[in-house]
């Protein structure tokens, strides 16, 4: 039997031993909350290109990010990143060493990004038709324009990927191919937390938006958080006390942490959409969504797709994206599913190492082979106008309609700035040519085009 004045000298060792172990982390822990408070987010250079409401279009600057690479390698159709209504999308560009942002510009795509920023109450009454049909439409024919492609790639995040896909089943012929990256598709039984807790016996969204209006951040970062409550209040910071002496852990905790903090409200009419007409009625899947009046129908998907899913993914589980493949036109869908969570698929290491070089390979092939059968169709129609064209008499006199004809005014797409998309509008509305356009006043215009007014003044400023 032990000594009784032993073991309670023991005791009071350990108890001592505990202090000063108390007093060494509480020192280093000060300078932690320091080195916590300069950490910094979202590094990448990138230029707003287009604006609208409180939306930003982002267009990233590789050179200024100290990404050179060979003109040869450079893709020449760009990516653009749709972000969810949910958060801040610099999850996406955390830090050099983890940002998808990075790896797609490393690997010679040009990357546009389209930052929503948080509502007003003003917005409260925007609709998924505003997000998809409006906003998410003038960001991809700013992007066709600058770019000059006809089609783009994209890439969409969680409810950013939902909205790209029905925004490519809206206009498929603007669509290159479409990644998806944790995006909820299908919600029958799937085994979500978010289904459950989200279903219509359970759950009215209305409630919601009709005591906040918009709903706050706070809501649903609450949500989430008790989706995994133990993890979320508890293990994480034992995780972090545990890891004190590790300036690099700190740091990513750090930049983790102010993000989950920097939460944006969505407009409340397109979140009871969403949950409505998404989660509860699944309509997407069963083909049966409407935005408005348009059928957004997913037979018109035969784009090449891309689903990126997380094994561990809680939030939107891979039998909530996968099934959705089966369903769609495309004959070329690729599953890529790797052993992480919703938010690790962004910031992991591993995915950075594993799974992003795909993606971006992936990316790269469907745009060459877009680029090869344009070319091939433009060879063959060069081939038919040879054909069928006759040569002109050596000596034949110009007609009175010809003469005319090169004395006509250029069309409108010769201005900088009216890509194919301005042009058809245009065109529709009966401005054929750079003299229709100067006759009439940028107010017209712009309404015709569908097209913000001070882009519309650029237009005449280069007619002048």
């Amino acid at each position: 039997m032990a000594d009784p004045l032993s073991a309670a000298l023991d005791v009071q060792r350990r108890a001592l031993e505990e202090m000063q172990e108390a007093g060494e982390t509480a020192d280093v822990l000060d300078e932690r909350l320091e080195t916590m408070a300069d950490v910094e987010v979202g590094g990448t250079p990138a230029d707003v290109v287009y604006e609208e409401n409180k939306l930003q279009l982002l267009h990233y600057d590789p050179e200024a990010a100290g990404i050179d690479i060979p003109e040869e390698e450079r893709e020449d159709v760009p990516i653009l990143v749709v972000y969810a209504l949910i958060n801040k999308p610099y999850i996406l560009d955390l830090q050099p060493d983890r940002s998808v942002v990075r790896r797609l510009l490393e690997a010679g795509h040009d990357v546009y990004l389209i930052d929503w920023n948080e509502p007003s109450r003003l917005d409260q009454h925007l609709t998924l038709e505003d997000y998809v049909d409006r906003y998410i439409e003038n960001c991809v024919d700013t992007v066709r324009e600058r770019s000059g492609q006809d089609a783009i790639n994209i890439l969409g995040y969680c409810m950013g990927g939902t909205m790209s896909v029905m925004y490519a089943a809206l206009h498929p012929a603007k669509v290159n191919a479409l990644g998806l990256m944790a995006t909820g598709l299908y919600f029958e039984n799937s085994g979500g937390v978010l289904e459950q807790w989200g279903a219509e016996e359970y759950y009215d969204p209305a409630k919601v938006t009709e005591t906040f209006g918009n709903v706050p951040s706070e809501f649903l970062d609450e949500g989430f958080a008790l989706m995994d409550p133990i993890d979320n209040y508890v293990t994480k910071y034992v995780r972090f006390v545990e890891n004190l002496d590790n300036e690099d852990f700190v740091k990513n905790f750090a930049r983790m942490e102010q993000w989950l903090e920097e939460g944006v409200d969505v407009a409340g009419t397109t979140y009871t959409q969403f949950l409505e007409d998404i989660y509860q009625g699944n309509k997407l899947y069963e083909n049966e969504l409407y935005l408005g009046d348009q059928h957004v129908d997913i037979d018109n998907i035969d784009m090449p797709i891309l689903q990126i899913v997380g094994e561990y993914d809680h939030l939107v589980p891979p039998a909530a994206s996968k099934p959705f493949n089966d369903v769609i036109a495309s004959d070329d869908t690729d599953i890529i599913e790797y052993s992480t969570g919703h938010v690790g698929m962004a910031v992991s290491s591993s995915t950075h190492e594993d799974v992003w070089p795909q993606v971006a390979e992936w990316f790269s092939e469907r745009s060459q082979l877009d680029e090869a059968e344009s070319a091939d169709e433009e060879s063959e129609e060069t081939e038919e106008r040879t054909e069928e064209t006759p040569e002109p008499a050596e000596d034949a006199e110009e007609t009175p309609e010809q003469a005319k004809d090169t004395e006509a005014s250029p069309d409108v797409e010769t201005i900088d700035g009216i890509g194919p998309t301005y042009a058809e509008r245009l065109e529709a509305a009966g401005f054929e040519t750079v003299d229709d356009l100067a006759e009439s006043d940028p107010e017209t215009v712009a309404e015709a085009a569908e097209a913000p007014l001070g882009r519309v003044e650029d237009w005449f400023e280069a007619i002048e």
